[in-house]
């Protein structure tokens, strides 16, 4: 019995992901430790001025966002050291994490790419534009290629309904796409160069594509409106 408690626990010190690193559990829980960097520590610091120290909870999500940031994705350790500093329960925080797509519980690629797949897009040809992410990237739904260079992913209503479709790389949006622009944005990225973001059929921002339908006229004079009116006669 004792014999094979041995080798349980030998077969257990060795697994594949340890045993190159051939580090003991102090050791391991040093190297997985998450601490925010000083510059980050005067974010946070920053941050909390905003809240009473009893509503701390309420900057749980930019917490997370800013040691996302720092991490490039949110282990166990830096939830809980988020968790620590607003004193709430770790598990709280966690599940939070878990329950919004913008947090990442897993290493991710260096350029997340999220591509809309809501009815607008949908009718605009965002499956298209997804199925030639698929094609150019060589990762399906919420992989991650194997340079660590690239994350994909399936979203759903990211807001520019107007300039559909749409899809953003981390915090940029790039609109009005079609096959040979997505193309040369994914073309762009692999060559670790990120292109200007914004519409990709000539327009400014949401505007109609055939010119104003409003709004034509220059804007009146500064202070117009408090002019004195006129007074009968």
């Amino acid at each position: 019995m004792r014999r094979s408690l041995q080798s349980l626990r030998c077969l257990h010190r060795s697994s594949f992901w340890l045993r190159p690193a051939k580090l003991d559990s102090c050791q391991m829980r040093e190297t997985l430790e998450f601490k925010f960097t000083e510059e980050n520590k005067r974010r946070v610091k920053a941050l909390l001025v905003w809240y009473p120290e009893a509503e701390w909870k309420g900057a749980l999500i930019p917490l997370l966002d800013i040691a996302q940031r720092q991490q490039g994705w949110l282990s166990i350790s830096a939830v809980k050291a988020v968790a620590d500093i607003i004193k709430i329960d770790p598990m709280k925080a966690y599940e939070a994490a878990q329950f919004y797509t913008m947090f990442f519980m897993k290493p991710r690629g260096k350029y997340v790419i999220r591509v809309c797949t809501s009815t607008p897009c949908k009718l605009r040809g965002g499956d298209d534009i997804y199925a030639v992410c698929e094609k150019i990237l060589k990762v399906k739904h919420g992989e991650t290629s194997p340079d660590m260079q690239f994350t994909l992913k399936d979203d759903y209503c990211m807001g520019a309904c107007v300039n559909a479709p749409v899809l953003s790389v981390n915090d940029d949006f790039y609109e009005d796409l079609d096959e040979k622009t997505t193309i040369q944005i994914l073309e762009d990225l692999k060559n670790d160069k990120l292109p200007p973001a914004g519409p990709r059929n000539g327009r400014y921002s949401c505007e109609p594509k055939g010119g104003l339908t409003s709004l034509k006229e220059p804007p009146p004079p500064a202070g117009f409106m408090m002019q004195e009116l006129p007074k009968k006669k």
